[in-house]
């Protein structure tokens, strides 16, 4: 037998009280690798019985005692399911007795062998009864298994039962036809129905009418096996009919033989969530809608301020304190139209809406152009400026405005940053098919812990050495733009007040003939070509001050204030150009170009949007509104006097 079963479960008990048939029964199978134990007696017998045997031996002389029989056909009678304990009945020769009889039909599984018998036979059947144990054993621990097998599969079904019915999320199986097939409580209370009720429906059945043919598609192609899982956010409704959101994965069930037949849905209740990116969306609608309300209205005063200093200009105003004032405001004016429009590239960085309008340019103009933008405040904190470009031509696509842009934010950063009288250079190389400009000066320096932080929106070095202004938007948007034209941006410094450096990388354009220069707006007081221009505003100052420009450039002007005295003048005064406002009370700019497309008197004039709303919405709000030009206060007079000696030129529009 094993030696996997225990001892006392290969052995045999022998009763036999007949002289010494016990000691030599023990004898014999002993000599054959069986081990047996001699019981005195029918209780002895029994108390072994309970410690396990591979079979009992008895002599029919012990069986005599009915009592005795009965007692141990009781014990053989409550055995377990998988045992049956095999007797060898060892019975005096001749005819069966009553006792033998007996045995039969009390015991069970008896083998009788007739005395004397040989001692083959009896090895022979004791051995056989053994095997025949062994295999009773093996059942044994087969069932065991099962048991415990059994009880796992309970425990683990009362687990999962117990984890869907506290799952926090609603989870359901999904049956052939997309029916509930079952449903925790979970998604009971999510969708307000009763178990019983919700599973007679389908999952579609609880989805938004306008979504329930996709969610019965998805569900289709789970369940034939085209997907193995769908999760998507949805939209279902509750038995009162209120509207929510959920995130909605649904899993195939894979069946051994055949494809998936069945399907597990999980449903997450997302509403919150979605309500607070709608929120979050109508924070940022209504940020946009500030910022470029607060543009708007900080450029209206901004333009008959402007106009009235290029007056002052063209006026040959020679006093010098005059002079000094002049320059100081038209500096501040600068600034302060620069900051304007970095309060609306806030918006355009958030929502990634900044366009590049690409063109082979050589890097020198473009550099050239940021040092022009800078040179005032460089110059008037008295910094030295050394600008290092190679000889040979280097060419990028990119947008020359944007990047002016980036360089003009790094150098208006060094200038801010150096103490009066530092330096500040720009130097530029070819480096592996990259171009790599460098703006390095020697001020205040960014401290280690900050390096990594400079780019992040409205962030400030703050040394503590100088209060700097602005909005800490400057170096977030240079990043902004130099990763939209495919190159980076990295900033170092050896540590505060030993200077930083700020290193571009930009791909090189391929070699190609570069295209030649577009003609530049005039920014000089070189009189215009006779034309009459109507300028309508409600802000007076603004109209004003720019009637006077305008007559100063050589036009002949007539100024009004609101929409109807603009029609009136269209036919009165026959202009040739109108400057036309769009933030007008009772009838707006966008009514009032629209009203003179359609009159015929006013065929052939040009219409120039003037104004402080300067976003893409805007600009496409007045070219349908048959505008040739959208200018956005101050305007320039470069710009300007092109637009007014250049009728029809359509090179700047919008």
């Amino acid at each position: 037998m094993s030696d996997s079963v225990p001892a006392q479960e290969r052995r045999f008990l022998v009763l036999s009280p007949v002289g010494r048939d016990a000691e030599l029964t023990r004898s014999v199978l002993a000599e054959s690798g069986i081990r047996a134990t001699i019981c005195p007696d029918m209780a002895h017998l029994v108390r072994e019985l309970a410690q396990g045997a591979g079979g009992v031996l008895l002599a029919e002389e012990a069986i005599l005692d009915e009592t005795s029989l009965y007692y141990l056909g009781e014990l053989l009678a409550r055995q377990q399911s998988w045992s049956d304990l095999p007797i060898l009945l060892l019975a005096r020769p001749g005819a069966d007795s009553a006792g033998v009889r007996r045995a039969v039909r009390t015991l069970g599984n008896v083998t009788l062998l007739e005395r004397p018998v040989r001692v083959a036979a009896l090895v022979t059947a004791a051995q056989t009864a053994l095997r025949a144990r062994q295999r009773q054993y093996l059942a044994r621990e087969h069932l065991t298994e099962l048991d415990e097998t059994a009880k796992a599969l309970v425990e683990s079904e009362a687990r999962l039962n117990a984890i869907f019915a506290n799952a926090a999320v609603g989870i359901a199986e999904i049956g052939p036809e997309g029916r509930f097939a079952f449903a925790n409580d979970a998604l009971c209370q999510l969708l307000g129905e009763r178990r019983d009720r919700l599973l007679t429906r389908t999952l579609p059945a609880v989805s938004h009418p306008d979504e329930r043919a996709a969610v019965e598609g998805e569900i289709r192609d789970v369940l034939r096996g085209v997907r193995e899982l769908y999760t998507g956010e949805r939209r279902f409704m509750r038995r009162d009919g209120e509207v929510f959101w959920v995130k909605l994965s649904v899993s195939a069930v894979r069946e051994r033989l055949s494809g998936p037949s069945r399907a597990v849905a999980v449903v997450e209740d997302i509403n919150e969530q979605k309500l607070a990116e709608e929120d979050l969306r109508e924070a940022d609608r209504r940020k946009d809608e500030f910022l470029a309300t607060l543009a708007h209205e900080l450029r209206n005063p901004l333009a008959p301020i402007r106009n009235s200093l290029h007056i002052f200009r063209m006026a040959s105003v020679q006093e010098p304190v005059v002079e000094r004032v002049t320059a100081m405001m038209e500096r501040q004016v600068a600034h302060m139209v620069r900051m304007v429009d970095d309060l609306l590239e806030v918006s355009r960085i958030s929502r990634g809406k900044i366009e590049l309008r690409r063109e082979r340019v050589q890097l020198a103009e473009v550099l050239r152009s940021a040092v022009d933008t800078s040179l005032p405040l460089i110059e008037a904190a008295k910094h030295k400026l050394a600008v290092e470009i190679p000889e040979a031509p280097i060419v990028v696509d990119a947008d020359p405005v944007r990047l002016a842009q980036v360089f003009a934010n790094l150098l208006n950063n060094a200038a801010k940053y150096t103490p009066e009288g530092g330096e500040i250079r720009i130097s530029v190389r070819e480096e592996d098919g990259m171009a790599v400009i460098c703006v390095k000066d020697n001020g205040e320096g960014i401290p280690k812990a900050m390096l990594s932080r400079v780019f992040n929106m409205f962030t400030q070095v703050n040394t503590g050495a100088r209060a700097q202004g602005g909005l800490g938007i400057g170096l977030t948007l240079a990043r902004t733009l130099v990763l939209l034209h495919g190159g980076t941006i990295e900033a170092s410094s050896p540590g505060s007040n030993e200077g930083c450096e700020f290193v571009v990388r930009l791909p090189l354009a391929p070699p190609q003939a570069t295209a030649p220069e577009p003609e530049k707006a005039r920014a000089d007081g070189t009189p215009l070509r006779l034309q009459r221009v109507l300028v309508v505003d409600d802000n007076h100052d603004a109209a004003d001050s720019l009637g006077m420009l305008l007559e100063f450039l050589g036009a002949e002007v007539s100024v009004v204030h609101d929409g109807p005295a603009a029609l009136e003048a269209i036919r009165s005064f026959r202009p040739a150009v109108v400057l036309l406002d769009l933030g007008m009370p009772d009838m707006n700019g966008i009514e009032v170009a629209r009203r003179m497309r359609a009159d015929p008197e006013a065929g052939g004039v040009t219409l120039v949007a003037l104004t402080g709303w300067g976003q893409k919405e805007d600009r496409r709000k007045t070219s349908e509104a048959g505008f040739d030009y959208h200018l956005v206060k101050p305007a320039d007079v470069g710009m300007l006097q092109t637009i007014l000696a250049v009728p029809g030129a359509s090179e700047m529009r919008h």
